[in-house]
């Protein structure tokens, strides 16, 4: 029989719970003992089965993503049946951290030392257990220190190494973690045998293990320990650093969301593979299994060779560029066409023309939001693929396959007056003051880059304008129509090169029913999102944090950010792209010294 740990959202697959992360659960019946698990590689999803890559059912695809990631499919997470079937697909996880204690007795063991009964995965101390005759049993709990590296390797905290054992000792004994006062410093380790007792005080600093080097191990992918020269830190099991996953996404936009190789399935890269000329016989032959797909092998063989040409002239570096351009040169898309992507186009009244260039009902939208890595102790970097941290791999061998959800909603798009956002963009005022958010961006680089190798990228006037409105937006958006803040999601388009851009996309951010209701499109119409949008600027106006917010003292833990706090700006992280980074509400509505810096300055606020 399995241990059955628990349940997870689909969605925390490819967040906080994909492979390599540590999960927390209850089990040992009733009881609810503590379980700590490390999610398995890749590779686990098809062990107990054939192997079954892309032609399992729950494959989904989304083209331009594939060709960005190297990928042919993507596999949405397994569901438990509602059935019997015990060895039906399920997670699997790794016990992780190793080492657990006894809340009774404070003696630390490695799982293999502590008592089990049979298929429970929850161990106890069977001594303090049969103690007493008839006691519950004392459920042991994962220890909550362990170590990591910036390779991404993970392991258990050194207990021997800490204590520094006295010469003569032979390990033999017990280690006893006991808190004998408050904090870390009253948290005392301790040897049994040879006495040796050492505090936990200082185990978080950066050189608590100076000397003690990494053992390269990733127990989620089952497989040899590598080389690593780095120091681990150590964290708490549960820390909110010990896992950044590398995230990537794509809208499906036409031609690609008609569905056609959804149609063909696993067929799809067999028919794109063979020549142009022998395309159409070899789908005659594939009739059989095809079935009905609507269209003759000519025109299919046609469609699938336009369909060939665009994704190989796609630009991989830049998704958003095909998207920008749908949204502001792509026309209404009836839904009898496409089930997947619906825009509708709102004629901007006098007031809102100064300031945007369009404002479009997204009515239907289809995002495939796929996993790729994972760091540990930093996030990843801004899409430098060469840049730090390293990224740590989720698979131990090739697969032509990835994870993904699919996230379908509904939302709002606006782009800015490309004219207006120039002038804006020219003033000396918001010039300096974008240049102190770029200076910090380059200095927290630099800490993690080394002074050698430059920023992938420039923290400009626009970034911090479109990104402060996409925040302020969606905090007055979850007030207006009633979804919570985590259920909204931004999409920046922003960049100076030669494919400018300078829009924002707030969607529903989660696959769950938030999204199909329309309440979030409806939001874009002209007449509601005047008002909207005057309430939002009005809420930024002044922050309950002021002066200290304005003057960017609240900001002291994200030096990348200027004039933001939780009272005015930051949003869930979830909700975020940019890990609460690069937000600046002076680039809205101004300085109470300088109101001109602010872009939407003139607009009337209130409503």
């Amino acid at each position: 029989m399995p241990n059955d740990l628990g349940k997870i959202r689909r969605s925390s697959i490819i967040t906080t719970a994909g492979p390599g992360a540590v999960i927390d659960f209850r089990a040992g019946g009733g009881e609810g003992a503590p379980v700590s698990a490390v999610v398995a590689g890749l590779e686990e999803w098809d062990r107990r089965a054939p192997p079954e890559g892309l032609r399992n059912e729950q494959t989904v695809y989304e083209e331009r993503l594939q060709k960005k990631l190297g990928v042919k499919g993507f596999r949405l997470p397994p569901v438990d049946p509602d059935d019997d079937n015990a060895w039906g697909p399920h997670l699997l996880g790794v016990r992780f951290p190793v080492w657990l204690q006894c809340p009774n007795c404070n003696v630390l063991r490695r799982a293999s030392d502590w008592n089990r009964d049979p298929g429970d995965v929850a161990l106890y101390c069977g001594a303090c257990t049969f103690h007493e005759p008839g006691q519950r049993k004392i459920r042991v709990v994962p220890v909550r220190f362990i170590t990591a590296c910036h390779n991404g390797h993970l392991d258990e905290f050194p207990w021997d190494f800490w204590v520094r054992h006295r010469p003569e000792c032979r390990k033999s004994g017990q280690l006893i973690l006991k808190a004998e006062h408050a904090g870390l410093a009253g948290l005392i380790l301790s040897c049994t045998e040879c006495g040796a007792r050492r505090s936990m005080d200082g185990s978080f600093s950066r050189d608590a293990l100076k000397g003690f080097y990494c053992n390269g191990r990733m127990p989620w992918l089952g497989v040899p320990p590598v080389k690593c020269d780095e120091t681990p830190r150590v964290l708490q099991r549960g820390a909110s650093n010990l896992y950044f996953p590398v995230l990537h996404s794509a809208l499906s936009i036409p031609p690609w969301s008609d569905g056609l190789q959804k149609l063909l399935g696993q067929y799809w890269d067999p028919i794109c593979s063979c020549d142009a000329e022998h395309r159409a016989p070899f789908i005659s032959m594939l009739q059989g299994v095809l079935g009905n797909v609507g269209m003759r092998p000519e025109e299919l063989a046609s469609a699938i060779a336009t369909r060939v040409e665009r994704i190989e002239q796609t630009d991989t570096e830049n998704l958003r560029w095909d998207e920008w351009l749908q949204f502001i040169e792509g026309g209404v898309v009836p839904p009898e066409t496409d089930d997947e992507f619906e825009i509708r186009y709102e004629n901007l009244p006098d007031r809102l023309k100064p300031y945007f260039g369009h404002l479009i009902r997204v009515v239907r939208l289809r995002e495939v939001r796929a996993i790729s890595a994972f760091t540990r102790i930093l996030p990843p970097s801004d899409g430098d693929a060469g840049g730090p941290p390293v990224k740590a791999p989720i698979k131990a061998g090739p697969l032509d396959w990835l994870p993904a959800v699919e996230i379908r909603g509904e939302g709002i798009f606006v782009a800015l007056n490309q004219a207006a956002l120039a002038d804006w963009e020219q003033r000396d005022a918001v010039m300096q003051r974008a240049a102190r958010a770029d200076d910090a961006y380059r200095q927290d680089w630099a800490l993690r880059a080394g002074p050698d190798k430059p920023p992938p990228r420039v923290i400009t006037p626009r970034m911090l304008l479109l990104h402060s409105l996409a925040h302020v937006l969606m905090r007055q958006l979850s007030l207006n129509c009633g979804y919570s803040s985590a259920s909204l999601r931004e999409r920046l388009y922003v960049a100076t090169d030669d494919k400018p851009m300078a829009g924002v996309l707030i969607y529903t951010g989660t696959p769950d029913a938030d999204g199909t209701l329309g309440g979030l499109a409806r939001q874009g119409v002209a007449s509601t999102f005047e008002p909207l949008l005057s309430e939002a600027l009005a809420s930024i106006h002044w922050c309950s944090s002021d002066p200290l917010c304005i003057e960017g003292m609240m900001s002291i833990s994200e030096a990348c950010n200027l004039a933001a706090c939780h009272s005015c700006l930051l949003a869930p992280e979830t909700s975020c792209e940019e890990f609460n980074r690069f937000l600046d509400r002076a680039m809205l509505t101004g300085t109470p010294e300088d109101r001109g810096i602010g872009f939407f300055h003139g607009y009337p606020a209130g409503g």
